[in-house]
C-alpha cells in the first residue's frame, strides 16, 4: 500500500514539474485585446460582394443567438448590392431592347 502511495506522489510531482516547465517555455499564448465597444469582427468588402464573401460571413454570438445589429447591417448591405445588381440588369436589358429595336427599324428602312 505504501508503494502505491509513493508511486502516486512521484507521478503527481513529475506531472507538476512538466506542467510548470511547459508553462514557462510556451507561456499563456497570445491574447487578443478585447474589441472596442460597438466594434465588430463582421466584415464585408466595400463593393462587389461575392457569394464567397457571404458564405464566409460570421457574426458574434451572444446569449440568445447572434448580435442583431451585425445581422441587420449585413442584410442591409446585401440588399443594397442586390438592388444595385437588379438595376444594372434592367439598364442593360433596356439598352439591349433599344439596340434590337434600332436594328429592326434600320432593316425595315433599308432598300431591297
Amino acid at each position: 500500500m505504501l508503494t502505491v502511495l509513493i508511486y502516486l506522489l512521484v507521478m503527481v510531482a513529475v506531472a507538476a514539474v512538466i506542467y510548470l516547465l511547459a508553462s514557462l517555455v510556451f507561456g499563456r499564448g497570445e491574447e487578443l485585446a478585447p474589441l472596442a465597444p460597438g466594434a465588430t469582427p463582421t466584415t464585408l468588402p466595400p463593393t462587389d460582394i461575392t457569394g464567397d464573401d457571404v458564405r464566409g460571413l460570421r457574426f458574434q454570438q451572444v446569449v440568445r443567438g447572434y448580435r442583431m445589429s451585425e445581422v441587420d447591417w449585413a442584410l442591409r448591405r446585401l440588399a443594397g448590392e442586390l438592388d444595385a445588381a437588379r438595376d444594372r440588369i434592367a439598364e442593360l436589358e433596356a439598352a439591349l431592347t433599344g439596340a434590337d429595336a434600332g436594328v429592326t427599324d434600320a432593316e425595315q428602312r433599308a432598300p431591297r
